[in-house]
């Protein structure tokens, strides 16, 4: 499952640098998190890297986007080039 930013962030940004797959970024207010782009850090890390260095633990799981360890690492697999 993909993981979100809720209004609770500060801005603080250090979630942004510490994706491996860009899927960070600012929004209009909050810093915010693209679906296509997010495996929970699959394939680079144990765990995801934006949850470990948020200050104030507003990274959940997005409800939204539920998604299988499977179809995290055929993501991960599909943006590494891994599989076509």
């Amino acid at each position: 499952m993909s993981l979100m930013i809720t209004d609770e962030c500060i801005n603080c940004d250090v979630c942004e640098p510490e994706c491996p797959n860009g899927a960070i970024s600012q929004g209009d207010e909050i810093y915010v998190i693209d679906p296509n782009l997010c495996t929970e850090c699959v394939g680079h890390f144990d765990t995801p890297q934006c949850r470990g260095v948020c200050p104030v633990d507003c990274i959940p799981n997005d409800p939204s986007h539920v998604e299988t360890p499977e179809q995290l690492q055929e993501k991960y697999q599909r943006l590494s080039g891994l599989i076509g």
